[in-house]
């Protein structure tokens, strides 16, 4: 199973919450340019963006703290960081994706390692 997205919006949907799923939205980066800008410059996060392919992610020229997830080939959690402004992550061999959020927000989505999430891609008209 190969996943390709294009740059664009969608829903992140991390299920057996306890709640039967949460949604929450996204961001895919999936264009070199898009993947090197990321969070770059912003000062809060609406929802999570998902950097495609990627394996490490670096905050330099970040303004805020990230929780950062990385993910499998089929999207399950393999490992969360939160890392501070000015920190460069160590590639995670079996990552394929990284997903990035506002420091704290992922426990509680119920993002954690062995979590297989889905990604929805929002139709452009």
């Amino acid at each position: 199973m190969r996943l390709r997205w294009r740059d664009g919006r969608g829903t992140l949907t991390v299920p057996d919450t306890g709640k039967g799923g949460l949604s929450v939205p996204l961001e895919i980066a999936a264009s070199y340019r898009a993947r090197t800008r990321g969070l770059l410059g912003r000062d809060s996060v609406d929802g999570a963006m998902l950097l495609s392919p990627a394996n490490s992610v670096h905050t330099f020229r970040m303004r805020i703290p990230i929780d950062v997830a990385y993910l499998s080939r089929d999207l399950t959690v393999l490992a969360v960081r939160t890392m501070r402004p000015g920190r460069l992550g160590l590639p995670r061999l079996r990552a394929r994706h990284v997903l990035e959020a506002e420091a704290g927000v992922m426990a509680g989505w119920g993002v954690r390692v062995g979590v297989r999430v889905e990604v929805t891609v929002a139709r452009s008209h």
